[in-house]
């Protein structure tokens, strides 16, 4: 349910700074309404007044716009991939404030990595933002994740089952801690603070290690009754003469994950070694065979977003991979596969609005998703050990 709160939060979100005025007409609030929120909001640390922003022009009592509070409070987030940890701490509009990748030394230990990657985050807040009162802590992951009970169900990469990721970081550092997919925390993500706000309906699809996709309607996540909405990893939209190692054949994930294309390009002797980040790199710096290659996955993953575009008919599609990040020649395969093999238009395509930030945002927007949704529910909690 929208509260009165999430309303004026998220409308100062949009187009603060702003006055009370213009969020009542903005939002249909009523001024006193408007009022009353902004100064609980404010007192909660979430809004300012900002009367430097807007020079007073003219006669009668100045309005002094509001915007969002970003030098009281910061959100932390892990995002968990395949060889390794991504920390961050972001403020209140989604920017990331610092990032740092951690390795996992044991990759099939779940409480190794999340105690390491906790425990490094502690520091990271005491070294870099000690004046910045953490709200929570948002952790987001490939696979099968239920934010209900802050489990995930299967990370088949990592070979994590039921990993009881809520309580674990609760105890290790004192914060709320929210878990869920990084689809579906990207999906909002864009909502939120990228090219998506003003979309209803949504389809993001997210290619890295893990293939796995979010769907959003009327505004919301799709989840499921059992949180596992969006799993496309086994979908027989990749090529067929691949086995995949669930047994079958052509399944989405085993042809366009980021491990099966870098072993791909080192087979064909594009790359050194079969790591992703060599093929982007080399692409980035000129290379005509790495940006074929990748230019290839593209189209690929385009055919595939195809196919869901149309089963799903949302206002626009975001594709969240790589080499569509960080070149304009694999946007653009992208978007044109889409645009032949599907009724989508041009500009109902997307890559994603984060760039390099994108593991952080999607371990950031998991709380913050929480937090524009009911922001005086949100209290400050003591950030143990620092």
């Amino acid at each position: 349910m929208t509260t009165t709160a999430s309303v004026v939060l998220g409308t100062v979100l949009r187009c603060g700074p702003i006055a009370r005025s213009g969020i009542a007409r903005t939002s249909g609030l009523s001024p006193a309404a408007v009022t009353r929120t902004c100064a609980a909001l404010a007192e909660a640390g979430l809004l300012v007044e900002v009367p430097q922003a807007v020079p007073y022009q003219g006669m009668g009592r100045p309005h002094v716009p509001v915007d969002i509070d970003t030098g009281r409070h910061v959100v932390a987030g892990i995002h968990i991939a395949h060889p390794y940890c991504t920390l961050t701490l972001l403020d209140l509009r989604g920017r990331v404030l610092v990032r740092r990748t951690i390795p996992h030394a044991t990759p099939d230990d779940p409480h190794e990595v999340l105690t390491t990657a906790a425990d490094a985050l502690l520091r990271l807040h005491a070294d870099r933002f000690p004046g910045h009162v953490p709200l929570g802590l948002g952790v987001a992951a490939g696979g099968w994740v239920d934010p209900e009970t802050g489990v995930i169900v299967r990370h088949a990469s990592l070979g994590w089952r039921d990993t009881e990721v809520r309580a674990l970081l609760t105890a290790r550092t004192g914060l709320p801690v929210r878990v869920d997919s990084h689809a579906r925390a990207l999906a909002r993500a864009e909502q939120l603070f990228g090219a998506s706000r003003g979309h209803d309906s949504l389809l993001h699809l997210f290619v890295g290690n893990v293939v796995d996709a979010a769907i959003v309607t009327g505004g919301a996540a799709h989840r499921g009754p059992r949180s596992a909405a969006g799993d496309v990893a086994h979908l027989a939209l990749g090529d067929p003469a691949i086995t995949c190692e669930c047994g079958k054949r052509g399944c989405l994930e085993a042809t366009f994950s980021d491990r099966a294309w870098a072993a791909r390009a080192h087979r064909d002797g594009v790359i050194g070694r079969p790591y992703v980040f060599d093929l982007v790199d080399d692409a980035v710096a000129g290379s005509p065979a790495a940006t074929a290659h990748l230019a290839e996955r593209a189209r690929g993953v385009g055919r595939a977003a195809a196919v869901l575009f149309d089963f799903l008919d949302p206002e626009v599609l975001v594709v969240t991979e790589l080499g569509t990040n960080r070149l304009p020649a694999c946007a653009a395969a992208l978007r044109d596969e889409v645009v032949a093999m599907s009724r989508a238009s041009a500009d109902a395509v997307l890559t994603s609005s984060f760039g390099e930030d994108v593991l952080a945002v999607a371990a950031g927007a998991v709380q913050l998703d929480v937090l524009y949704a009911d922001p005086l529910t949100i209290r400050n909690p003591v950030w143990q050990g620092v």
